[in-house]
């Protein structure tokens, strides 16, 4: 804006030296007026520079305490910090607390591996003792199933309406023995009338007999029981067909 005037002046400058005395007057009145005019202006255009540089200062001071504020604008267990020992303050308690977290979770770990440890090996003591239950339990039943036959031979040839009181005792002996064994889990197995099925009976016999199908158990010849649904003895028996 300054130099435009400038050049300005001294164009009619130049036009008054051409014009002669009278013009020269006015020329330099001209001058004059644009001199204060020049002097005038100059001082606005500084101030409104000057203006110009005040507001982007002023813009920059306030973008740059927005930000200084939000970083001092800081929390720390409830509590307003600035920034510096905000961040000092959540880096110490962050790692203390991530140590604390880890030796949780270490100790966490080690109690359900040790727990699950615990289990597996409950779980396979109980399976061990009642397998073991179950041998000796059968390896019992075994050796007294004899003695059950041979109640059953000397009942067999005794009279079932006798009222010999030896009889009757023996009767007794023999019913109390087999609800013994049943309350155990003892049970005899059902052959005669019933199909042959290898799983639990023992064919020793066969016989050609119209009256009845193929596979039919027609005689059983021992007596086979079974303990908690596991063969203890197998029947042995004859089929027809």
């Amino acid at each position: 804006m300054a130099e435009e005037i400038r050049k300005e002046t001294e164009e009619e400058q130049r036009g008054c030296e051409q014009t002669g005395p009278e013009a020269e007057t006015s020329c330099e009145e001209q001058t004059q007026e644009t001199e204060q005019t020049e002097k005038t202006e100059e001082p606005d255009v500084q101030e409104q520079t000057e203006d110009a540089q005040q507001q982007d200062e002023q813009q920059e001071n306030e973008s740059s305490e927005e930000e200084n504020g939000q970083a001092e604008d800081d929390v720390v267990d409830g509590e307003f910090v600035k920034a510096e020992e905000g961040s000092k303050k959540s880096s110490f308690f962050r790692k203390k607390k991530d140590k604390k977290d880890e030796k949780i979770e270490e100790l966490v770990d080690r109690v359900q591996r040790q727990m699950a440890e615990f289990d597996n090996f409950r779980k396979r003591s109980e399976k061990e003792k009642s397998q073991m239950f179950d041998m000796g339990a059968r390896s019992v039943i075994e050796k007294i199933l004899p003695v059950i036959d041979n109640f059953e031979r000397g009942l067999a040839q005794a009279d079932v309406n006798s009222e010999d009181p030896f009889v009757q005792g023996m009767e007794k002996i023999y019913k109390q023995m087999l609800t013994e064994l049943e309350s155990i889990g003892v049970s005899p197995i059902e052959a005669e009338g019933k199909e042959f099925d290898p799983n639990l009976h023992n064919a020793v016999m066969h016989c050609e007999d119209d009256t009845v199908g193929d596979n039919i158990v027609v005689q059983e010849l021992q007596k086979g029981y079974t303990y908690h649904d596991t063969v203890v003895r197998h029947s042995m028996v004859k089929v027809a067909n």
